[in-house]
């Protein structure tokens, strides 16, 4: 197994498939709407939204991890890592370890003080697996999102 690289263009409609992977396992198969022209045009170019690493096992790519910055009102610079994934067949291969390396050292060379991620409370593998390298799962918060439809009703009120 190769070392995680950082993600090129042309990796991006693996990117892509390995995402809508995520979302069939979540149980969100119709939540996808990102396309690899979205991926493409925000991941490069002058101003990137987000870093993207990725993992490859004999030469096809079988895990990502997609970052980008944050800021703490506590705390100043995070790197949030929006997604670890790693395909279904290649997991407890350490491809997850590698990736998550991968985000670690980025986020020491960024000198942020945090990274963060939310993992779904009854995805009991990955809390383990994040719990086992250090990560502190805080159950005690939840997570709080506006969709476009939350966002249109939203203002729709004011």
């Amino acid at each position: 197994m190769k070392q995680p690289r950082l993600a090129l263009i042309q990796d991006m409609p693996r990117v892509l498939e390995l995402i809508e992977e995520l979302a069939t396992f979540e149980k969100e198969e119709d939540a996808v709407e990102i396309t690899t022209s979205d991926l493409e045009n925000d991941g490069f170019g002058a101003n990137p939204k987000f870093t993207c690493f990725v993992s490859e096992l004999d030469n096809k790519i079988e895990g990502i991890a997609l970052v980008y910055m944050r800021y703490s009102t506590w705390k100043g610079k995070i790197l949030h890592l929006e997604d670890l994934i790693v395909s279904e067949k290649c997991r407890g291969k350490g491809v997850g370890t590698q990736l998550l390396d991968a985000v670690v050292k980025h986020a020491k060379e960024l000198g942020v003080k945090r990274v963060s991620w939310e993992v779904l409370d009854w995805n009991e593998p990955a809390i383990k697996f994040y719990e086992s390298k250090g990560a502190d799962v805080k159950r005690d918060w939840n997570v709080v999102h506006l969709d476009e439809q939350g966002i249109e009703n939203y203002l729709n009120k004011l």
